[in-house]
């Protein structure tokens, strides 16, 4: 029976339903799938696959977003809501059927695993704070993966499942793609899109498409991890991890892709080591010095627009501050968008250290105290740390030790 056959089936999407509301789901997103199975939107779908033999979809739309905590930009495909639902089962089933593909040092979106069991197994590795390490993103993974080289791939993936496969290769060699010009007017182009970054079918073939390389340094007992388009790998000397690196660049040579130049780092045992947003040191584990930049820095830029938004329509300094808090509650604190992981959630099971959670709580409660006092100068302190907690503001230290306290063993 192929993957496909399952939709039509209620249980299997209850099953689906429990495993999505078990992780930290946002109540909307929780609320939206409900109804999706009770009025059992995937039936029309169903119905679709079985009235033709081609591909049923319709075309994605592609759109530009900002990248979290940055101006960048990146581009991603959708699916109507419909069409994307069946697309996040068929994933979910997908990553668990076929698991076994994987080597055991890969760890992005796979059943029991996350960027917290990387750093954990990292951690275990013998005379880990003597090691030597490369680490390296590979640029505009999703995007830039060459559909006929992944093809093969993942034919002999889907050899017990060819009807699986034609349906998401029919998907992949869609060359056209919806597109809203700037004056709003909807229109269809034809591009290279590679696997679709925004897609929920992309995180499987992110895992396949480079599977190869991940088997050559487990079958050679190299420590090594990859998460997706992140890769680190450790040795004894430089000249040990620079000849590593010279085989990543190989393998991504050979599989049309490039390591991103501006994220390509070595490291000596004096400096640690920066993975996934986590800064490893000498037995500590800390949010990396980057991530703390990243998110001062759209606190920065929340405050200068919710400033300008104040003085514009002659608002109190605590309406925008209370803004901020609303908006960073979400951000750190809570989830926000489906599948989008929390920060705190993301940071809160690994570190061991506040350092950097006193540093981000700090620039917080600055760029409130300005936002309610209008002062930069030592005025600003006229608002109190009462007064930020009373507009809702959460110390991400205290949030941390909450969460240690909660989940104590």
């Amino acid at each position: 029976m192929s993957l496909l056959d399952s939709i039509s089936q209620p249980e299997v999407w209850e099953k689906f339903y429990d495993y999505k509301t078990s992780l930290a789901c946002p109540k909307d997103i929780e609320r939206q799938l409900r109804g999706f199975l009770d009025v059992q939107g995937y039936l029309p779908i169903t119905g679709e696959f079985q009235a033709s033999e081609s591909n049923p979809f319709p075309l994605p739309k592609k759109k530009i977003i900002s990248k979290q905590s940055s101006h960048k930009k990146r581009v991603v495909y959708t699916y109507p809501n419909a069409e994307n639902m069946v697309l996040k089962l068929l994933t979910y089933l997908m990553l668990r059927k076929y698991d076994s593909l994987f080597s055991d040092n890969l760890y992005s979106f796979r059943p029991g695993r996350s960027a917290s069991d990387a750093i954990r197994r990292l951690q275990k590795i013998p005379g880990l704070s003597e090691k030597y390490t490369y680490k390296v993103d590979v640029s505009n993974y999703f995007n830039s993966i060459p559909i006929p080289r992944l093809l093969p791939k993942l034919k002999s993936a889907l050899e017990d499942d060819p009807a699986l496969y034609r349906f998401l290769a029919s998907l992949l060699t869609e060359p056209r793609v919806t597109w809203e010009g700037d004056a709003g007017d909807t229109h269809v182009i034809t591009e290279e899109k590679g696997i679709m970054a925004g897609t929920p079918q992309a995180c499987f073939y992110a895992n396949l498409y480079l599977a190869e390389m991940d088997k050559w340094f487990y079958d050679h007992h190299i420590p090594y991890a990859r998460y997706s388009d992140d890769v680190i790998v450790f040795g004894d000397s430089m000249e040990e991890v620079q000849g590593y690196a010279e085989t990543i660049r190989d393998f991504l040579a050979k599989a049309g892709l490039s390591v991103n130049p501006s994220k390509e780092e070595f490291r000596t045992p004096q400096d640690g080591f920066i993975f996934l947003g986590f800064f490893l040191q000498n037995g500590k584990v800390d949010v990396s010095p980057v991530s703390v930049a990243k998110i001062k820095a759209k606190m920065r830029r929340k405050a200068r627009s919710l400033t300008r938004w104040q003085n514009r329509n002659d608002l109190a300094g605590e309406k925008a501050a209370k803004a901020f808090v609303r908006i960073f509650n979400r951000k750190l604190l809570e989830s926000s968008v489906d599948s989008d992981l929390t920060w705190s959630y993301w940071y809160f099971s690994t570190i061991n250290t506040t350092e950097s959670l006193h540093v981000i709580d700090l620039y917080a409660q600055e760029c409130l105290r300005t936002l309610i006092t209008g002062k930069h100068t030592k005025a600003r302190y006229n608002a109190r740390y009462e007064d930020l907690k009373a507009l809702g503001y959460q110390s991400l230290v205290h949030a941390y030790y909450a969460f240690a306290k909660e989940n104590e063993t």
